[in-house]
């Protein structure tokens, strides 16, 4: 095949989300990414005009929801790695919504705070995320939410 013939050779077609191996014949660890991957590019879209990412969001929220984490519990309630965690942290500090602080009796550790302002920040985006999830579940009825939640944790917790 010279040059030419390869370059007129197309592609097979890829199927759109839902469709194919990417609809409900396809293999269901990949429909979770693939339903994650949606989501999260929704939750992106929601929190941009407040410059908030969605790892930024988990950590806040992790913070308020459990003060006093270290920032390897952080990371890990949080699915993102130490490194990321430690970026996330010295970006929210220097936007104002969270302050650090020796620890009064381990004078090496460091104790992260949420700032007023990042509890307010926080508030804004806990809105904007809760809308993007009532558009997830609009069309489900109360008892196949109950039962996706259920199932999700048990994925998530099984070994």
């Amino acid at each position: 095949m010279d040059k030419h013939d390869a370059q007129t050779v197309a592609s097979p077609a890829v199927p759109a989300p839902g469709q194919g191996k990417r609809g409900v014949d396809g293999y269901i660890g990949y429909l979770l990414r693939q339903a994650a991957a949606a989501y999260r590019l929704r939750m992106e879209r929601a929190l941009a005009d407040l410059r908030v990412t969605p790892p930024q969001f988990s950590v806040l929220t992790m913070l308020v929801a459990y003060p006093g984490l270290s920032g390897a519990d952080l990371a890990r309630l949080s699915l993102l790695t130490p490194q990321t965690v430690s970026l996330i942290v010295a970006n929210l500090e220097r936007d104002g919504a969270i302050k650090r602080h020796a620890h009064p009796t381990h004078g090496r550790m460091r104790v992260i705070e949420v700032t007023d302002n990042g509890h307010a920040l926080l508030a804004r985006c806990k809105e904007r995320v809760r809308i993007a999830e009532q558009c997830l579940l609009d069309s489900l009825a109360p008892d196949d939410e109950a039962v996706i939640r259920s199932w999700l944790v048990k994925v998530a917790t099984d070994q």
